[in-house]
């Protein structure tokens, strides 16, 4: 196998098949997109992760001042609150990695064409998603 600059290839599905020029601008740009996108992915997966960190208690038995530990009242609310809330941004994370994971994987796809027109919207994709994003990555 080898990469060829062809305005003629299927991508991905059947139903997604480029036989002209103008059709591969549209197939480059929305393959460029899905990069992007990617790429933005990866980066509010990391965003979220580090204010899951950042917010998490170092312990769990972690109190507001003036409660009794020996209390079972007061043990439970405070107990159950960071257990939900770290259960709930686990979840997300998870529905985010797999999004992640799915548009990996048509990428890779999309690449595995052959086409070299392609693959250079795939690389573009990736270079402007890393540039529009790392500057968010500012840590405050």
């Amino acid at each position: 196998m080898h990469f060829i600059f062809s305005d003629k290839v299927v991508l991905l599905f059947d139903f997604w098949s480029v036989h002209s020029p103008a059709g591969m601008a549209v197939s480059v740009l929305v393959v460029l997109l899905l990069a992007v996108l990617y790429e933005s992915i990866k980066f509010a997966k990391t965003k979220l992760l580090y204010q899951a960190l950042v917010n998490m208690p170092t312990s769990i038995s972690q109190r507001p001042e003036g409660t009794d530990r020996d209390s079972s009242s007061s043990e439970s609310p405070q107990v159950s609150r960071p257990c939900l809330r770290w259960f709930l941004s686990h979840f997300g994370q998870s529905l985010i990695h797999v999004a992640q994971v799915v548009i990996g994987y048509f990428i890779m796809l999309a690449v595995m064409s052959y086409n070299t027109w392609i693959f250079l919207g795939v690389v573009l994709g990736a270079a402007v998603g890393y540039y529009l994003t790392y500057p968010l990555l500012s840590i405050d």
